[in-house]
C-alpha cells in the first residue's frame, strides 16, 4: 500500500503537467508547496509522529517537495521558452538591422600610447601621481624661486587650502625619487593644469610626458640620444632634431628641442617640441632632505629630464589647428582618426 505521501506526489505532479498556463501553474504551487499548502501541512504534522516513523517520513517528505518543486520549475521554463519563442516569431529578420559605429581611441590617447611604447622599448617605467599637489613637490622641490612667475593666481589654480593642480607632471618625478633609490629610469603621463587664456594653441588643461633618468655618469649626449631616437620614431626616421640652449630652474644646462621633418606638412621649418636638460644638482639636495639620506648625492649620481606635450604633439603629427578640437566631441573632427 502506498503512503499518502506518495499519493500526494503523484496529484501533484499530474496538476503540474496538465496547468495550462503560468497563472494555474503558480495556484498549484500554493496550493501544494504554499505556507499552507498540503506538503507544508505535512511538515507540520512530523512532531506528532511516534520517533521511529519520523526518519522514514521525514526522508519520504524531502523526496516529494524536491520532486515537486522540480516539476514546477521545469513547467515554468516551458512557459517561458514558449513565450521567448512567440516574442521572436514576430519578428521580420528580412528588415535591415540598426546600425553600430564603431568607435575608436581619441587622437591624444593614441598619442599617449604611441609615446609610451617608444620610451617603453628604451627601458622606461610607467610612474603616476596625484593631480592635486602641493607647493613643495610642484615648485620648490624643483628649485622654482619663491617670486617665479608660474606661482601666481595668474598662472596657477590654487584651492582654498593653499594646495593646487599641478602645473606639469614633474611632480611625478620628485614623488619616484622620494620613493626609490638611484638608478631610476621612469615616465610620467598624465594631465597638468595652468591658468591659461584659453585659444587656438593654449588650454587650461592638456597633458604631458616628463621623464627622468637618473645614474651614474649621465650626461647630455645621453639625453640628446634618448630624445634623437623618440623623435624619429614618433615623427619618422628622416626628421632633423636640433637642440638649443635655453633656461628652467629645474635644470642645468637646459636645452629646447626643434624638430624639422619632410613627413609634416610643415616640415622645411624648424617647430618647438620639447624642453629637457641635465638636472639641477639643488634638485637632487632637496629630495635628499625630504628623505632624510644622501640617497641621490650630486657628486655621485646625475640624470636628465625632459617634457612633452601630448597635446602639441599630436597637434603637429595629424595637423590639426586648434586644441580646442581635443574637447569638444565633435563627431566630424574625431571620425578622421579612426
Amino acid at each position: 500500500m502506498s503512503h499518502p505521501l506518495q499519493d500526494l506526489q503523484s496529484a501533484a505532479l499530474a496538476e503540474i503537467t496538465a496547468a495550462a498556463d503560468e497563472q494555474t501553474l503558480e495556484a498549484t504551487r500554493v496550493k501544494f508547496l504554499g505556507r499552507s499548502g498540503s506538503v507544508s501541512a505535512w511538515g507540520e504534522q512530523m512532531k506528532t509522529l511516534a520517533k521511529e516513523e519520523k526518519p522514514i517520513v521525514g526522508k519520504l517528505l524531502n523526496e516529494v517537495r524536491t520532486a515537486v518543486t522540480t516539476a514546477i520549475e521545469a513547467r515554468a521554463q516551458q512557459f517561458r521558452s514558449r513565450k521567448e519563442s512567440g516574442a521572436l516569431a514576430k519578428i521580420d529578420i528580412s528588415l535591415p538591422g540598426a546600425p553600430h559605429e564603431i568607435g575608436a581611441l581619441h587622437p591624444l590617447t593614441q598619442m599617449l600610447e604611441r609615446s609610451i611604447e617608444i620610451f617603453r622599448r628604451m627601458g622606461f617605467a610607467l610612474a603616476d601621481g596625484p593631480d592635486i599637489e602641493d607647493e613643495w613637490h610642484c615648485f620648490d622641490a624643483l628649485n622654482t624661486p619663491p617670486d617665479h612667475p608660474a606661482r601666481t593666481e595668474q598662472d596657477t589654480f590654487y584651492l582654498p587650502d593653499g594646495r593646487l593642480l599641478r602645473t606639469h607632471t614633474s611632480t611625478v618625478q620628485i614623488r619616484t625619487m622620494q620613493s626609490a633609490p638611484p638608478p631610476i629610469r621612469v615616465i610620467a603621463p598624465g594631465a597638468a593644469y595652468r591658468n591659461e587664456e584659453v585659444n587656438a594653441t593654449h588650454s587650461a588643461q592638456f597633458h604631458q610626458i616628463e621623464g627622468l633618468y637618473v645614474d651614474q655618469n649621465v650626461s647630455v649626449a645621453d639625453l640628446k640620444g634618448t630624445l634623437e631616437f623618440f623623435m624619429r620614431e614618433l615623427f619618422g626616421a628622416e626628421t632633423q632634431v636640433q637642440f638649443r640652449p635655453h633656461h628652467f630652474p629645474f635644470t642645468e644646462p637646459s636645452l629646447e628641442v626643434y624638430v624639422k621633418s619632410k613627413a609634416l606638412k610643415s616640415g622645411e621649418q624648424w617647430i618647438e617640441v620639447c624642453g629637457c636638460g641635465v638636472v639641477h644638482p639643488a634638485v637632487f639636495e632637496a629630495v635628499n632632505k625630504a628623505r632624510g639620506d644622501k640617497a641621490y648625492d650630486p657628486e655621485k649620481w646625475s640624470g636628465y629630464a625632459f617634457g612633452l606635450g601630448m597635446d602639441r604633439l599630436a597637434m603637429i603629427l595629424f595637423d590639426i589647428p586648434d586644441i580646442r578640437l581635443f574637447a569638444q566631441n565633435d563627431l566630424r573632427f574625431l571620425r578622421q582618426f579612426a
